[in-house]
């Protein structure tokens, strides 16, 4: 019970730390950057960092369970470009929605299938399906995507719109409610007590009647159907496929989830963290953005801030402090 309680108190420590860099470093964008705090600059960051907590959804689950996806980037791109493409020869978006939803659910337990039930490193496993649902996305394109998303789900989140009263698009209010639902899940569920049980000790867990398998294969399929769901929305605010445009979100999915505290062995970690750490990851960019850093220049220094972070207040306790 002490070493739970510990573990919690740590964990919120690391979540209310993340808060606390986010805040620390739009002060700083805000000093430094004439109109970084203007209305419109902040819904643009608002919703770039919806896009990105939509995505880290299925991440933080996986890590939390003692695993990693690398296959999201993959989805979301296949997400992006076989929506567009099906609903521009004619399909009614809703099926096409369901059947993309559908087929990433499919892809995720796969996913996790063969690496619990293989014993197979996920690291590999979730590289490799990524690169044959790629490889296959660019075979039925011809390496030429094309169609577009319907108006509704641009105006869903287009950094201009706005949610009735609220000054910035449906999105924002959406990921609201979606990561409250995430957190209850993960916190008043059995499925989120199974997930942690198994993270913290997937040896033990079969011995409290939890199936590792079924765990495994639930929890990557929600990982790749969060990565579709973020694909589709994507195509609604780039407004045209691309194959590629879930790259970025290799990196970004993982380091969100760390920064925020979570522990890539599993047993530990919370969706609340890995906002703040979606956070974090978007005021660095705008931030190195808006002082005029190249791309390659914005990636090494992100990079580099995040290890500093992570060495900052994201290290684990030694073992004897634990006890």
């Amino acid at each position: 019970m002490v070493l739970r309680q510990n573990l919690f108190a740590t964990t919120n420590a690391r979540v209310v730390g993340a808060f606390c860099v986010a805040a620390l470093l739009h002060l700083a964008g805000t000093i430094l950057i004439p109109g970084y705090s203007a209305p419109f600059a902040i819904r643009a960051m608002l919703v770039l960092a919806s896009l990105l907590a939509v995505a880290s959804i299925g991440q933080t689950l996986v890590v939390i369970m003692g695993g990693i996806d690398l296959s999201i980037p993959f989805v979301i791109g296949f997400a992006n470009v076989v929506a567009a493409q099906l609903y521009g020869d004619g399909w009614n978006f809703f099926l096409v929605c369901g059947l993309v939803g559908a087929l990433a659910l499919v892809i995720g337990g796969l996913n996790g299938l063969i690496s619990r039930s293989l014993d197979i490193q996920p690291l590999i496993v979730t590289l490799g399906i990524g690169m044959v649902v790629q490889g296959l996305v660019l075979l039925w394109t011809a390496g030429f995507p094309s169609g577009s998303a319907p108006q509704a789900v641009s105006s869903f989140v287009s950094i201009g719109g706005s949610a009735g009263p609220l000054p910035v698009p449906w999105l924002v209010p959406s990921l609201v409610v979606l990561a409250a639902l995430v957190v209850l899940v993960l916190e008043r569920t059995p499925y989120g007590r199974r997930l942690y049980a198994l993270g913290s000790n997937p040896g033990a867990a079969p011995l409290a009647l939890i199936d590792p398998v079924r765990m495994w294969v639930i929890t990557y399929a929600a990982s790749a159907f969060f990565a579709a769901v973020a694909g589709v929305l994507l195509l609604g605010f780039t407004g045209s496929a691309y194959g590629d445009v879930g790259q970025p979100y290799l990196f970004q999915t993982i380091a969100a989830v760390v920064v925020g505290g979570a522990a890539l062995v599993g047993g530990r970690g919370s969706y609340l963290g890995t906002i703040a750490g979606v956070l974090v990851l978007t005021e660095i960019n705008t931030l190195l953005i808006g002082l005029g850093f190249q791309p390659a220049a914005v990636q090494a220094a992100l990079g580099f801030v995040i290890v500093l972070l992570v060495s900052l207040y994201g290290r684990e306790r030694h073992v004897s402090a634990t006890i």
